[in-house]
């Protein structure tokens, strides 16, 4: 099954590219500047490399492209695109943007934006735990619930419960300490100025 996905994602990459460059393709810009000036002084990263460097990247300008696997039901406010694998990163339309249009699913999107870092640490949880509690239950899922696409480009395993979900934050940021010294985990998105479908 994922390798027909992939296939099928290829092979909407190659009928994307085909099509750009006989002049037919269809672009969709936020309400900013056209992206093409945005992206003739900058390098195109696919979601891989962008991850992969984003560390260093964290604040700046970047242009990333990938295909999106999924819109935010809840007024289009973020989507996201996939990397090689069911590597994921969200991407957050800025004000220029306002929200993404529904075309933008299974579409080979180049997003221009900034580049954003999310730590989660024990402060962080900790705190996240106190609301939690705090919450009734006519409340929940507004206590750091998210939906299953955020929660899988953070590499989350599939949850219950708000409590198992900290639990599980606080295993992988041990397993970071370990490893690399951190007590933090590093979730990254881009918020968007503008984007095309290609």
């Amino acid at each position: 099954m994922k390798r027909n996905y992939m296939a099928a994602v290829a092979l909407l990459a190659i009928v994307s590219c085909t099509a750009v460059s006989c002049g037919s393709g269809t672009s969709k810009q936020g309400q900013s500047a056209p992206a093409a000036h945005a992206t003739a002084n900058s390098t195109v990263l696919e979601v891989d490399s962008l991850l992969k460097n984003a560390e260093t990247l964290v604040g700046q300008p970047v242009v990333v492209e990938g295909v999106c696997t999924h819109i935010c039901q809840h007024g289009g406010g973020k989507i996201f695109l996939m990397g090689s694998d069911d590597t994921q990163i969200r991407i957050d339309a800025g004000e220029k943007v306002g929200k993404f249009t529904p075309e933008t699913v299974n579409s080979l999107v180049r997003i221009n934006g900034t580049l954003n870092e999310e730590r989660i640490d024990e402060a962080f949880l900790s705190q996240w735990e106190e609301q939690a509690k705090a919450q009734a239950a006519a409340q929940h899922g507004t206590a750091g619930s998210s939906c299953e696409s955020d929660q899988k480009a953070r590499g989350e395993t599939p949850v219950n419960s708000v409590e198992e979900r900290i639990s599980n934050f606080r295993k992988r940021i041990a397993e970071r300490q370990a490893k690399e010294g951190k007590n933090y985990l590093s979730f990254y998105s881009v918020t968007a100025d503008s984007y095309e479908i290609l």
